[in-house]
């Protein structure tokens, strides 16, 4: 049984702010690896939803773990997941 199960983005209560820098900074990453435009004017579920596209595109994802590092705002889920660092 999970006992930490992770909300869906569109369930969060801030999910319609903007995104925060953390999210801003691994998704820029991201595009530039994809070779895809970056949007700053994303809220965090839409990063988040974003992050989730592009890390299975660039194989950066874990099937087995949805959402690592900066991919989602911490406040929002109730599992910690490690910090992904730009190398």
């Amino acid at each position: 049984m999970n006992q930490n199960p992770e909300k869906d983005p569109s369930e969060w209560t801030t999910g319609d702010e903007p995104m925060t820098g953390p999210q801003a900074s691994y998704l820029k990453t991201l595009c530039q690896e994809a070779k895809v435009e970056f949007d700053e004017a994303l809220t965090k579920a839409q990063a988040s939803r974003r992050i989730d596209e592009l890390q299975k595109l660039t194989g950066r994802g874990s099937s087995s773990r949805r959402g690592r590092g900066a991919a989602r705002d911490k406040g929002e889920t109730k599992s910690q997941p490690e910090q992904e660092t730009e190398k």
